[in-house]
């Protein structure tokens, strides 16, 4: 039952669980108020029974002290409106009708009640026909040893009874419908954005259209509205990464197709050369050679850049983070630059600084940053590094960047135009940008007083060490 129900569509569940809700409300209303009516009715008819209590001149005209009960037959009869019976019984267990065609059966509560046990009592039984009584035994003052036993048929409310039933079996049917059609319908009016977003989904599933939106309004907060704009987000982002994708590989290429357009040129003269027969002078081999070799080590930054930039942005690599002394980082990097620029002066001042990070990441990202200043400074120039409470600042006395140009320095292969001639792929601010926010920092880069550029990195951290990290490298060399 439980398997088939979750089969049904969830319009349909809905619409099923208001009206089981709604039948079993209705229910225990219909069930409480026609037990509250007959409890009603019944003490009324017991109020009616006490009500008409006989005085001890009625009685005694039906009781011979001498004989027994009944022995004097009555000498009037009463109208019997309501169908009334009513005995008399002494203690002997005798008893007589007085009032009445047919005899109600006595009870022990009865018989307690004439032998002076019980006091009055109030109960129901049955006739001699299988008619049901409602019955009230009581004593009558100055009479000894005889009770009365008065009866009212208990059709006086039964039937009022069945009638209140059937009212209440109605109400609670149309009840029960009704709300299964609210239900329904209240169910198709909530899941209609439900509706929308799944023929949006399928949609996007059939023809990849990431374009498309459901409408929310701007003041609902509801599941539903929160569902459709997570959606909408969804898609968002999925066309921006598909564009980006699609801007990475258009700009790939076209960085790709200038090397290894150089590279196939050098190996065709230097091919032809072996099949003509014909010897390239050895002054042009060599610079062929050298070419080659230069396009080749550009190919293969090329490739590693993107396989960085190719990597997820977070969660991916959180793992491989660890305690690094940033110092040491910086002064791996400036070793490499004064080897790439031996005409440069590079002073540096670098006070210790422990950040997390990838170390492979944050190296790479260093060197970048300083081959940036080493590219752009002119023979003979100063590149002045810092690092101090956290902040690396590379500082160089190129060019400059042009204001209208910052805002573009991180975008992936951009390059500026006066740049365009030096080697490079437009990759390495960016790479650098990625490693910094993946270690909580930021890099800012800045026009600087008198001419170059300042390059600005901060990374949260420490200026000592983690005690486990700080006593390891107390036992080494440091």
């Amino acid at each position: 039952m439980i398997r088939r129900f979750r089969a049904l569509p969830l319009r349909s569940r809905l619409a099923l669980l208001v009206a089981a809700a709604v039948a079993f409300a209705v229910t225990a209303a219909a069930v409480a108020c026609w037990f509250v009516v007959k409890n009603v009715l019944v003490n009324s008819l017991d109020e009616a029974l006490q009500a008409n209590r006989m005085n001890l001149p009625q009685v005694t005209q039906y009781v011979n002290l001498n004989t027994g009960l009944c022995a004097n037959e009555p000498t009037a009869h009463e109208p019997n409106l309501f169908g009334s019976t009513v005995q008399l019984l002494d203690r002997q267990g005798q008893s007589c009708l007085i009032i009445g065609t047919e005899k109600v059966a006595l009870t022990d509560a009865d018989h307690a009640v004439a032998e002076g046990r019980s006091a009055d009592t109030l109960h129901d039984a049955t006739g001699s026909d299988g008619t049901k009584y409602r019955v009230y035994t009581y004593t009558v003052r100055g009479l000894q040893n005889v009770a009365v036993s008065a009866a009212r048929p208990l059709d006086e409310i039964s039937g009022s009874l069945n009638n209140l039933a059937l009212v209440l079996l109605f109400v609670a049917g149309a009840g029960v419908v009704g709300a299964g059609a609210a239900g329904l319908w209240v169910a198709r009016a909530g899941l209609r954005p439900v509706d929308e977003l799944t023929r949006a989904v399928e949609h996007v599933a059939r023809t990849e259209d990431l374009t498309i939106r459901i409408p929310v309004e701007d003041d609902s907060d509801d599941e539903v509205a929160r569902l459709s704009r997570s959606f909408n987000s969804m898609t968002s982002s999925l066309a921006s990464s598909r564009d980006l994708q699609q801007q990475l590989i258009a700009d790939a290429g076209h960085e790709l197709r200038t090397p290894l357009t150089s590279l196939r040129t050098n190996i065709e003269l230097l091919s032809r050369s072996e099949e003509t027969g014909r010897p390239i002078p050895e002054a042009d081999r060599k610079a062929l050679l050298a070419s080659v070799k230069a396009q080749m080590t550009e190919l293969a930054a090329l490739i590693g850049d993107l396989q960085e930039l190719s990597r997820p942005d977070t969660g991916q690599h959180a793992g491989k983070t660890q305690i690094l002394a940033w110092q040491d980082v910086v002064g791996s990097a400036l070793r490499r630059a004064r080897l790439r620029g031996p005409e440069l002066t590079i002073t540096a001042d670098v006070q210790p600084w422990y950040v997390r990070a990838e170390p492979s990441a944050l190296e790479r990202a260093m060197v970048n940053i300083l081959d940036n200043a080493v590219k752009f400074s002119p023979d003979g120039g100063t590149v002045d590094v810092r690092l101090a409470d956290g902040v690396l600042t590379v500082r160089d006395h190129g060019p400059g960047i042009p204001a209208e140009e910052l805002p573009h320095v991180f975008d992936r292969f951009w390059r500026s135009p006066s740049a365009r001639a030096l080697p490079g792929s437009g990759l390495g601010l960016s790479i650098v940008a990625r490693t910094v926010q993946q270690a909580g920092g930021e890099v800012t880069l800045t026009p600087a007083e008198g001419g170059g550029t300042t390059a600005t990195v901060r990374l949260p951290g420490a200026p000592v060490p983690p005690p486990d990290l700080g006593t390891a490298d107390g036992d080494g060399d440091r």
